[in-house]
């Protein structure tokens, strides 16, 4: 892809992923809220920002406006999804002063889904692909992530529940498996008239890495959203599945930075 087309493909997803955004999840809300547009989860769901159109005049306040407005709602954490693009510039600096703490950043990127829905993969030795449809296959997946990333993750867990109860057409979750082993897992997030699918939670286990069990993972996503009709696939990358994204022909869009308020945290002035 060259220059000229990432801004274009840059623009359309911030216009479709971030800006007219759609709830992840049903029961949850997303709206515009004066310069911002924000998700809210009434359950143990994802809350936060997705976009933002800022200036260094009303950056500070509308900072503010959303830390009150979460912490109305008694949420335990919210986060604000900062990209390397949005203004202002210092944004990531206000959203530290109000008492926001960055995780690792990560690298946005996009790829064309006809070209890897062609991409000629097949499953490595011993590996079957069983597809998530119930409250087993999501605790397998849950079992994969354990071990590949040292975490428990309950909220992707209640998410993934939520959207095979409420709107199973919407997911997209494969894993991976060695006989009765699960050793590699995925999703796919697709929302009804958008241009991208989101690739979440890619992960395998150590022992099993180097095989190709990821690329077979996003190769047969792209399927799956080629038959949907969906143009491109999105994927916010770690340093890992970056150089791995590029070869199989993903671009880098940008970066993005997770900046996490928890309540009771460290604020403005706080020892």
């Amino acid at each position: 892809m060259n220059t000229d087309e990432l801004h274009r493909i840059r623009a359309e997803y911030d216009r479709e992923v971030r800006r007219d955004a759609r709830p992840d999840a049903a029961g949850a809300l997303v709206e515009r809220a004066g310069a911002v547009v924000r998700q809210t989860d009434p359950g143990p769901g994802w809350n936060g920002v997705l976009w933002s159109d800022l200036d260094g005049a009303t950056a500070d306040a509308e900072i503010a406006s959303q830390v009150a407005y979460f912490e109305g709602r008694g949420a335990a954490d919210f986060e604000w999804k900062l990209y390397g693009h949005d203004r202002p510039a210092d944004l990531g600096a206000r959203l530290r002063a109000a008492g926001f703490v960055p995780e690792p950043p990560e690298t946005v990127m996009v790829g064309r889904v006809e070209e890897l829905a062609a991409l000629p993969v097949e499953p490595p030795e011993g590996i079957t692909l069983r597809t998530v449809t119930d409250e087993a296959g999501v605790d397998l997946m849950m079992e994969v992530h354990a071990g590949a990333f040292g975490t428990h993750r309950p909220r992707i867990r209640h998410l993934m529940l939520t959207l095979l109860r409420e709107e199973p057409e919407t997911l997209a979750a494969v894993v991976a498996m060695a006989g009765d082993t699960p050793v590699s897992a995925a999703r796919m997030e697709m929302r009804p008239g958008c241009s991208f699918a989101g690739l979440w939670g890619g992960g395998t286990l150590p022992q099993w890495r180097g095989r190709g069990i990821y690329r077979l993972l996003v190769a047969h996503r792209a399927r799956i959203a080629a038959e949907r009709g969906i143009r491109y696939l999105n994927v916010d990358a770690s340093e890992d599945s970056r150089p791995i994204l590029e070869r199989l022909g993903f671009a880098v869009l940008g970066t993005t930075v997770p900046y996490v308020w928890q309540a009771g945290g460290s604020g403005p002035g706080a020892a």
